[in-house]
């Protein structure tokens, strides 16, 4: 489907990695614009882009001459803009829309802010932290939300094949890249099988699939 819809994005952002699960849920397809985070120091820092996104992070869309920051607010401007009842990331009742963003919110203002780029950038340059101290780093931060999330999910009624229901739903779109960054660094998922459970279903849905880091065209191809 065109709907001029422009994604400023980084193919291993998980933050931009949510908004791509969340568009091809919706159905809706988009330009790629790539923003390099580590290029030239970063190209989300150039001036072009800082005046596009003040905040000099990914993603950001556009649509038309609207400007949308902030993954969770992205994704819910596109349920909101293009409502479809078939593919809608957020319950349609209030109980279960506060669940979502909950779990949602788990993952975006809990476990990603500390495990950000320019947090670990900010380790080495501060405090002199080893990759291997940076990766212990982030793993203690997952581990420590993923503990929480898995408390909200286990014999939770609400909770089906996947966060919340048969359906996907934005705290999938926001779960599935933090196990990826999990995976990546290495922290073992015994302790968390329900959210290795409802990963590995989301990643059969075509959705999840071509949203994900190695897909996209701004990857490094070997």
């Amino acid at each position: 489907m065109a709907t001029g819809l422009v994604l400023y994005s980084y193919w291993r952002s998980s933050a931009a990695y949510r908004v791509r699960i969340a568009l091809n849920l919706k159905g809706l397809g988009y330009e790629t614009r790539p923003v390099h985070l580590l290029h030239d120091g970063g190209e989300q820092h150039a001036e072009g882009y800082r005046m596009i996104n003040p905040q000099e992070m990914v993603p950001c869309l556009l649509d038309g001459d609207r400007v949308i920051t902030q993954s969770l607010a992205i994704m819910e401007y596109l349920d909101e803009t293009h409502p479809d009842p078939e593919a809608t990331l957020l319950p349609v009742d209030a109980r279960g829309r506060s669940q979502v963003r909950a779990l949602a919110m788990a993952v975006t203002c809990d476990i990603h802010p500390l495990g950000n780029l320019r947090v670990l950038q900010q380790l080495e340059a501060q405090f002199g932290a080893s990759e291997e101290q940076r990766a212990a780093w982030s793993r203690h931060w997952i581990a420590s939300g993923f503990k929480a999330i898995t408390a909200m999910l286990t014999d939770n009624a609400a909770t089906g094949r996947y966060c919340h229901g048969e359906t996907p739903t934005m705290a999938d779109a926001c779960l599935v890249p933090q196990v990826y960054n999990a995976l990546r660094w290495k922290l073992p998922m015994d302790d968390y099988p329900v959210l290795l459970r409802i990963y590995q279903a989301c990643n059969e849905l075509e959705a999840f699939r071509l949203a994900a880091p190695e897909v996209q065209p701004d990857a490094p191809r070997s």
